[in-house]
Formats: structure tokens, sequence, C-alpha cells
């Protein structure tokens, strides 16, 4: 199987190390390509850079396209200490960016990416150029899928059992089925899934220990931070909810129309609470837009970001 890193950028896998929100040091990993102003791509949970994988070389045109796997995801290092701060990848983002860049950036982001990109643009405003949102989960009421839920239900020491024992690699072609039946589902056209794209999305679940763990992990603090949240107690969902308002950047959302984990409603009021935001219906889209509907938002973030002045041909 070829080496993605190698194929899709000219330098290939490159890492930085940086310290995390906890105070340990961390190592990143992360590709970029193109010239130009810097567009970070930001993935959602359980993903990592591969998703972007049809968006980068079309934007690589544009713009220099940054993309990295978060704390935990993909290629990136997986941390021994299990404890994890609500909203540590805002801190992690802020030192990414200023790591990478010396201007303000732009950011297209997806899902629990788009969620850490809008707390960004409210805490570190200055670094923020640009932001192009996709099926944001910021008014969620539940995890969308049974699977989060049971994860999230499950003690984090059985899951490190799991990890330790190599149990994902054993098990390498049930969890490759597995994945493929769930990345299908938010596919508004399933056969477009090949089993290239299946080997890579599931390739650091299977090769890479801590990687079940971490996912369980974040998805622990999303259940946790819903559940305050539908009790009215201190939650970050709430914060960056009633701090939408003071986003001052220009601001693209894109919604797939098909999408059923985060209805298209949910978009539609965001787009009332940012007062400089657009939106942008994407149609035979679900909930993996940059996957099923990468050419629509090519051109949406494209347009947008030359109409607003961060792209000047």
């Amino acid at each position: 199987m070829k080496n993605w890193w190698q194929d899709t950028f000219p330098q290939g896998k490159q890492t930085i190390t940086i310290t995390d929100s906890q105070g340990y040091p961390v190592k990143i990993a992360y590709g970029e390509k193109g010239k130009g102003k810097p567009l970070f791509l930001l993935h959602g949970i359980g993903s990592w850079s591969y998703n972007w994988r049809n968006l980068i070389e079309p934007l690589s045109k544009y713009f220099r396209v940054i993309c990295f796997d978060a704390k935990g995801f993909g290629f990136s290092e997986k941390p021994l200490h299990r404890e994890e701060t609500t909203g540590h990848q805002v801190i992690e983002l802020q030192r990414i960016i200023t790591a990478l860049c010396n201007e303000p950036v732009a950011i297209l982001s997806e899902s629990l990416g788009a969620l850490v990109a809008l707390a960004f643009a409210q805490e570190y405003s200055e670094l923020v150029s640009h932001l192009a949102v996709v099926n944001v989960p910021i008014f969620t009421k539940k995890l969308p899928h049974w699977g989060m839920s049971l994860l999230a239900k499950t003690p984090l020491e059985i899951i490190e059992v799991i990890d330790k024992l190599r149990l994902s690699y054993l098990f390498a072609p049930l969890i490759r089925e597995i994945m493929a039946i769930e990345r299908r589902s938010v596919l508004f056209d399933p056969s477009i899934l090949t089993q290239e794209n299946v080997f890579w999305i599931t390739y650091p679940y299977i090769e890479f220990p801590g990687t079940f763990l971490k996912v369980a992990q974040e998805l622990q603090i999303a259940a946790r931070e819903i559940e305050n949240a539908q009790k009215n107690q201190p939650n970050w969902l709430s914060k960056i909810q009633n701090n939408l308002i003071n986003i001052e950047c220009p601001t693209l959302i894109m919604w797939g129309e098909q999408d059923t984990w985060f209805p298209i409603e949910h978009g539609k009021q965001l787009h009332q609470l940012i007062p400089s935001s657009l939106f942008q219906v994407l149609p035979e889209c679900h909930h993996d837009a940059s996957s099923g509907a990468s050419d629509a938002i090519e051109i949406a973030t494209v347009d947008f970001l030359r109409k607003t002045n961060f792209l000047q041909l």
C-alpha cells in the first residue's frame, strides 16, 4: 500500500512538538502543500488528516494548506497520561498555529473540529482571519451514534487493556468491515467509499495503540458536556453558544442537507447567531461532508475567501 503522506505532501509527514494543555510535550503529525496565505484543515472526532484527502490538492492551488492530526488521533502522539481537560483542543490549536505561522490564518473545519474552531475564534480572535465550518455539533442534545454512546460508557481501563493487547490488530478485518459500514452510513452516496479509503481510515486504529483509548476519552468528555448542558450546569457547549455573537471574522457555515446527525436547522440557527456569517447548503450531503461533498466545499470555500479578500487572484 502506498504511503499516503508521501503521496499527498511534497515533504511527506512532518512533525512538530508542542506543549499540550496538561503541560506535556507531544508530537503532532502534519503535512503542508501549496503557497500563499495559510489555510488550516481541522478534522472531526475519530478522524485524521486523511478525511481531507479530496480537498488538499485543489485548495493548495490557492493557499498554503496545512493539515494536521489532533493530539491522540491519526499519526500524532498518543499521550500516556489519561487525564484531559474540556476544551484542550483550543489550547493545542493555538500552539500548533503559532508554531507554524506568523500571521492570522483561515480555518476550514468539520464536525468536532468545527466546534473547536468556533471556540478558538472566540478566544484567539487575533490569530483567525477567516472561518469556514461544516456540520458543527453546536446544538446537539446527545451523541449522534450508538457506537459513540457505547464507547462513552465503557470504562477507560477496559479500552486501555484492549489497546495494550493489540486486539484491534488481531481483529483488523472485522474492524475494517465495521468501520466501512459506519462510514457508508454517513455518506449520501455510499458507493464512493473504496477499499483503499477504508484501509487508511482505519489505519491508526489498527496500527497505533492508544487510538481507541483517545477516542473513548474524547467521547466521554463530550457526553459529560452535553449532559451538563441539558441540566443547565456549567459546560463548554453553552459557553461557546453564548459567545457566538463575539465572533467577528468573516465566517462561512456549510451544512449537509441530509445530515441526520446534526440537522440543517442547527446550521440555520448558528447562522443567525454569528453576525458576519454566510450560510451555504450542501445538497446531496450527509454528515461526512469532506468526503461526500468535497467539490461543493472547495467551490464554496474558495469563493468565500476570494470575496472576503483572503484570496487575491
